[in-house]
């Protein structure tokens, strides 16, 4: 990973002289004025948003060597990041202030927004020349509108969401859904390849966040789908781990059946076999089908399985699982007769 890192400085340090444009648009970014890949990759990065997925992606980059200012609006979020070397600030607004990369990493719309246009938000100090990489996942529209307001202040937005879950948040190999003009993108590919395995270029800003809906419309149901077989195949008598290996070597196979099973015990250190804590929790899930759903009714196409695992996911919110991670779908279905 280090040296995919040292070939993404090359590639930034490239641009800035093949892209006359993006030079003049670029050139207070401390990140691209210097002469050599060490001064570009040891500029002090912000990040905010500290949680499940966010604490990894902070941990991956002070693991290559870059200084780190965080936030979270939870302080005992920053206190195992300030333990490996990382400066604390109070706010959104101060981390802005001192560097000009930052990562933003939250739960949903209205926190992107809070974290950007409030009183002490990013948008408040940011600098001309920022790069600000938004690995939310949020509605394309606000996407589309932080940009917007990130370009009159001279700072460049992109919206990065990433897919792939917490383990892959710790190992950095997650995937990442970029929007953003082809010379931001080779921009952001510096740090996004110190915290994933695959990053691409989906389009202009917000695609990226349309790439995600979509991405996590097929999880939902698929999850959905390998709890309800999980949970026939049980019982009907079946060993869970035989017929998780039989699933996993035929066409029914899924990410969610090979990679992230819900039944306790048939993988090690998924959430199903940690009572489901961790993860991505059913409420993250059910905001980002409802964000499908809405793109779904904008665009008058019909979604009947999004729609009905939507529905599926806002029952178990209501049946006490909104903070279970959304695999457990089988401990819901499960417990129905």
């Amino acid at each position: 990973m280090a040296s995919l890192c040292r070939i993404a400085s090359q590639r930034v340090l490239q641009n800035v002289t093949v892209f006359g444009q993006t030079k003049l648009r670029y050139e207070n970014h401390r990140g691209f004025s210097g002469s050599s890949q060490q001064k570009a990759s040891m500029t002090p990065v912000g990040f905010i948003g500290l949680g499940n997925m966010g604490a990894h992606m902070a941990k991956n980059l002070i693991k290559q060597g870059y200084p780190l200012i965080v936030h979270d609006v939870y302080p005992e979020a920053v206190s195992e990041l300030q333990g490996k070397g990382a400066q604390i600030a109070d706010t959104a607004a101060e981390v802005a202030e001192k560097v000009d990369r930052i990562v933003t990493m939250l739960p949903s719309s209205p926190n992107v927004l809070e974290a950007y246009n409030s009183r002490n938000g990013i948008l408040s100090t940011v600098k001309k020349g920022t790069l600000i990489i938004d690995s939310s996942t949020i509605d394309p529209s606000v996407a589309k509108d932080v940009a917007a307001q990130a370009d009159k202040k001279g700072a460049v937005y992109l919206d990065a969401p990433v897919s792939g879950g917490v383990n892959a948040a710790r190992d950095a190999v997650l995937t990442f859904m970029v929007g953003g003009k082809p010379e931001e993108f080779e921009a952001a590919k510096e740090l996004l390849q110190c915290m994933g395995k695959n990053v691409v270029n989906t389009g202009p800003v917000g695609t990226g966040q349309a790439a995600k809906i979509c991405n996590n419309m097929m999880l939902g149901i698929a999850m959905i789908g390998t709890s309800e077989t999980m949970n026939l195949g049980i019982r009907l008598g079946l060993d869970p781990m035989m017929l998780a290996q039989i699933l996993n070597t035929s066409s029914g196979r899924s990410w969610s059946s090979d990679t992230y099973n819900p039944v306790p015990g048939v993988l090690d250190g998924v959430p199903s076999s940690n009572n489901y804590k961790g993860g991505f929790s059913t409420a993250l899930m059910t905001k980002d089908l409802g964000l499908a759903q809405n793109a779904a009714t904008n665009t008058k196409t019909p979604t009947p399985l999004g729609s009905l695992a939507h529905q599926i996911y806002r029952v178990m919110c209501n049946k006490g699982y909104s903070h279970k991670d959304f695999s457990s779908a089988y401990q819901y279905l499960k417990e129905e007769e």
